[in-house]
This record gives structure tokens, C-alpha cells and sequence, in this order.
């Protein structure tokens, strides 16, 4: 074995965590807000910071372009260090630069500060997901400037866009940087790692899978007239119909493998066993946390936008709403079908994003690797999979066949509701989380 794997990450020459809060407020502090319809400054500005940052440890990047501004990153790292060829397939670590946007006048502090108050940093991004984007980067220099570089192949991704769908980001990368991902037979991004706190106990929940998405535009058309006057082919009643039953529809509980696995782990701690009947007592369990994970024991449809007419006298020959949909893997024709019935007739249904659920095996070297660099900083910790209510670039990444997991490592404290935190007013991550979350991430790199 060679030199720099004989270090250990307790050697006080490296420190992984030496820059992360600095580099998480450097990057809050670009300002790269999604609009989701072509507005926004793009991620160039951050790319080019991201690439700045590399070149000055010796990783080459390249900057790749869907749109003007809309940047992403691609840059190789590790491998043998003889010149050899890896018969390993590579990893590939991706974090998103784009981030939702903030109304300055609804926070505390300016939402592009990064300012550290509290012992949190504060931000547009600190939680989602610039603190991954900083702990990599934080882990990655300071290894490469230990001489600590992973004998296995690894492509560092940050992309653009993956908060309007990934279109413009990861779903460009798989064809303008298809040479460095077909390399990669496993991949680690965000929403996953972090703690929540069930009955004492910390539990660290890794993402294994990840709920389909189905953003859809519903449009009603029926005949226009007078609003003094009768009219049975209103485009406006017609679709408040369809939108009132599809926000008030219950979907039955169903659970995956991968929720199976992380209910199970919950009910031992409450002394019971997890069935579909009790799943949504156990959610319970995880107090805030239970926001997103209540919305994976069943297919979700959330009525988000409406529009229509111009004047109050005026029936409208058009409506439209918008339907933010969410299914299981394994469950995606339920879904369609009872969609199909609750949209009824007379209205047509447009997709604007619909990408596909996935779930992976939660087993082999990698989720080893995870669960041993948590132990080694929380010997206490409890780790277990979970499905995620949204969406990442996984999703983009997974059509190349990788295996797939969120593991952005942070230990919270119990009583930060942070699941509100994502795209939520004050979002912020605490200042030991980060360094925490840097030393783990650390010793996964070294047992890879």
C-alpha cells in the first residue's frame, strides 16, 4: 500500500474540514438563483470560482455550457498513481451550484451573505446544497495537498440547473461529458447523511431512492361569455373540479424496500414492528423530519399554480393549473391511473418535467464505507436508508447505469426542524455541522 494511504485522517497535516465554512459563505455569496423560466444570473460565476479552486491544487476542469450561463463542471481526480489503468469503475461525487430563489425581505439576514451568526452559516443555499458543494471541495484540496489522493477514479460533477429539473445541467452532461461518465458505476450527491433525532437517538438517514416526478400543466377550455349569464361549459369550473380532487385525494400507504428497511429501524427504537397499517404512527417518530418523510409512504399531487380570465365580467375560453406529482418506484401505473380519474374528462394534462423514480440495493462496499466514516466521528449513531420526496441529478446520473445515494453527512441538533430549512426563509446549517460533515466525508474517501 502506498505512502498516502497509510495516513490516517487524524493527522493533524490535514485537516478536511480547514476551509469548509469559508468556502460554504464564499458560496452563498454568489448569488445563482433558479427561476425555472430562463431568469436568473446562471452558474458561470460559480463554475468559474469551483474551477478556480481546483487549478490551484492541480485538478484540471472543464466548464461546459447548455446556455449562456447556465455552467456546469466536470474535472477528473485519483486513480492509480503509477500510470496504470484502474480496474475499478469510478465514483462520481456531484453537488448542484444553482439554488432556489430568496425574498430578502423575509429573512433575518441577507439570504446572500453568508453570514455566520449563532454558530450557523446563514444562506440561500446553506443547506441545499452549497454545503455539500464546500465539504467536497474542502475534503478534495485538502488531499490533494496531502498527497492523499484516492486510488480509485473519481469525477467531481457541479452542476447547473438542478433546481428547474436538471435539463440544463446533468441531462446535457450525459452526452457533452459522456466519456468521464461512463466511467462511473456508482455515484454520492446530496440529501442524505444528515440526522434526525428518534427517541434519544441520533439516526443518520442515507438516500437509496427517490420518488418519481411528474410537473404537470392542466387546461381547461370551454366557451367564453358574459359573467351575467349562464354558462354550462365554464373553463374555470371545470378545472376547479379536477384541482380540488386531486389536492383533497388520500393515496393509500405503500411501502418500498427501502422504506421497509428505515421503518423497521424506527420500530425497534419504539419497541414494535413496522407494518403499512402503523407506518404513519412511526413517521411520527422522526418530529420534523416527518414533513418529508410522510410524503414517502404514498404518491403525492400537490396543486401549486392556477390562471386564467382577464376581467371579472369576462368567462374565460381558458384556465389552466399546474400539479406538482410525486410516485413511488414500483407504483408509477397507480398513480397514472388514478390521476388519469381524478383530471376526469374535458381536460388535457401537459407534462413539464417527468422523470422517473429509482431506488437502489441498499448493500455493498460503498454503503460499508458510509456507515464505518459515520461510526468512527458518532459511535452512537444509528444509520439507515430512506426514499426522498424530491428530486436530484441522481436521477440524470442513473441512465448510465450507476448506483446511486445522497450522502452529504451532517450531525444536527435536535432541535433544528431542518427538513423546513430546504428552500425555507433563514435557511442555515450549523458551523460544526459543516466541519463534521468535512470529516466524514474525509474518511469515506479514504475507505472507497
Amino acid at each position: 500500500m502506498s505512502d498516502h494511504r497509510e495516513k490516517t485522517p487524524q493527522d493533524p497535516t490535514h485537516d478536511p474540514a480547514g476551509e469548509v465554512v469559508e468556502l460554504c459563505r464564499d458560496l452563498i455569496r454568489i448569488d445563482t438563483s433558479n427561476y425555472g423560466e430562463d431568469e436568473g444570473p446562471g452558474e458561470r460565476k460559480a463554475a468559474e470560482y469551483v474551477a478556480t479552486l481546483l487549478d490551484e491544487v492541480g485538478i484540471e476542469s472543464r466548464l461546459i455550457e447548455s446556455e449562456p450561463g447556465r455552467t456546469s463542471l466536470v474535472a477528473t481526480w485519483g486513480g492509480p498513481t503509477d500510470g496504470s489503468t484502474s480496474d475499478r469503475g469510478a465514483l462520481l461525487l456531484h453537488g448542484h451550484l444553482d439554488v432556489v430563489p430568496a425574498a430578502a425581505e423575509d429573512w433575518q439576514v441577507d439570504p446572500f451573505s453568508g453570514e455566520v451568526q449563532d454558530g450557523y452559516v446563514w444562506g440561500r443555499g446553506a443547506v441545499d446544497m452549497k454545503d455539500f458543494d464546500a465539504m467536497l471541495l474542502s475534503v478534495v484540496r485538502a488531499r490533494t495537498r496531502a498527497g492523499r489522493v484516492p486510488e480509485r477514479p473519481v469525477v467531481l460533477c457541479f452542476t447547473a440547473d438542478e433546481e428547474a429539473g436538471g435539463h440544463k445541467g446533468a441531462e446535457v452532461l450525459l452526452t457533452e461529458a459522456r466519456d468521464e461518465l461512463a466511467t462511473c458505476t456508482e455515484a454520492v450527491g446530496e440529501v442524505g447523511g444528515f440526522s434526525t433525532t428518534v427517541r434519544g437517538r441520533r439516526m443518520y438517514l442515507v438516500e437509496a431512492a427517490e420518488k418519481g416526478m411528474a410537473w404537470m400543466r392542466l387546461t381547461a377550455r370551454g366557451r367564453a361569455g358574459h359573467g351575467s349569464m349562464i354558462n354550462g361549459d365554464n373553463a374555470v369550473t371545470r378545472l376547479a373540479g379536477a384541482v380540488a380532487r386531486i389536492g383533497a385525494y388520500e393515496w393509500p400507504v405503500r411501502l418500498t424496500p427501502t422504506m421497509e428497511v428505515l421503518l423497521a429501524a424506527v420500530a425497534e427504537l419504539a419497541g414494535t414492528e413496522a407494518t403499512p397499517e402503523n407506518a404513519p404512527a412511526l413517521i411520527e417518530e422522526f418530529g420534523g423530519a416527518a414533513r418529508m418523510l410522510g410524503a414517502v409512504i404514498s404518491n403525492t399531487t400537490n396543486p401549486t399554480m392556477l390562471g386564467a380570465g382577464y376581467k371579472v365580467n369576462v368567462i374565460p375560453t381558458e384556465a389552466t393549473a399546474h400539479i406538482d406529482g410525486r410516485f413511488l418506484p414500483g407504483f408509477e401505473d397507480e398513480f397514472f391511473a388514478t390521476l388519469a380519474e381524478l383530471v376526469g374528462e374535458g381536460i388535457d394534462v401537459d407534462y413539464l418535467s417527468h422523470q422517473q423514480p429509482w431506488e437502489t440495493p441498499y448493500d455493498g462496499d460503498l454503503v460499508a464505507a458510509m456507515h464505518r466514516s459515520i461510526l468512527a466521528e458518532d459511535p452512537e449513531g444509528i444509520i439507515a436508508p430512506y426514499l426522498m420526496s424530491g428530486g436530484t441529478d441522481a436521477k440524470h446520473f442513473r441512465k448510465l447505469g450507476m448506483r446511486s445515494y445522497g450522502f452529504a453527512p451532517l450531525r444536527l441538533p435536535a432541535d433544528l426542524d431542518f427538513t423546513a430549512l430546504f428552500h425555507g426563509v433563514d435557511e442555515r446549517v450549523p458551523v460544526d455541522a459543516l466541519e463534521f460533515g468535512a470529516r466524514v466525508f474525509d474518511r469515506f474517501l479514504e475507505d472507497i
